[in-house]
């Protein structure tokens, strides 16, 4: 049996980075804190929870999609492992505007 490639939760949680509540989003997932913009590591695709590595996500830059608007790229910081996802509407722009002008080399 095929797993889906997006479960949909969203729920409240505490940022593990800068320990501030954060709200659920309520339009989508919310998977990332607005304040730090830090996440965790804990999903193969979105929503699944399978990810065994727990790492935190650090934000290292940001790309803009013409699509989907601002992406923001992450890099954990236990396994190395680069991920991407979009930018939520109450995110902190201040921090956006500053990871845009990071260059990511793989």
């Amino acid at each position: 049996m095929e797993q889906k490639k997006f479960t949909k939760i969203d729920e409240e949680f505490i940022c593990e980075n800068c320990g501030k509540e954060v709200k659920k989003l309520g339009y989508t997932c919310r998977d990332h804190c607005p304040y730090c913009l830090y996440s965790k590591h804990v999903d193969k695709n979105p929503g699944d929870r399978a990810e065994e590595c727990q790492g935190a996500l650090e934000p290292i830059s940001v790309e803009m999609n013409p699509k989907k608007g601002y992406v923001i790229i992450y890099k954990c910081k236990k396994c190395g492992t680069i991920r991407k996802n979009k930018a939520a509407t109450d995110d902190n722009m201040d921090l956006i505007i500053e990871l845009s002008s990071r260059q990511v080399f793989n």
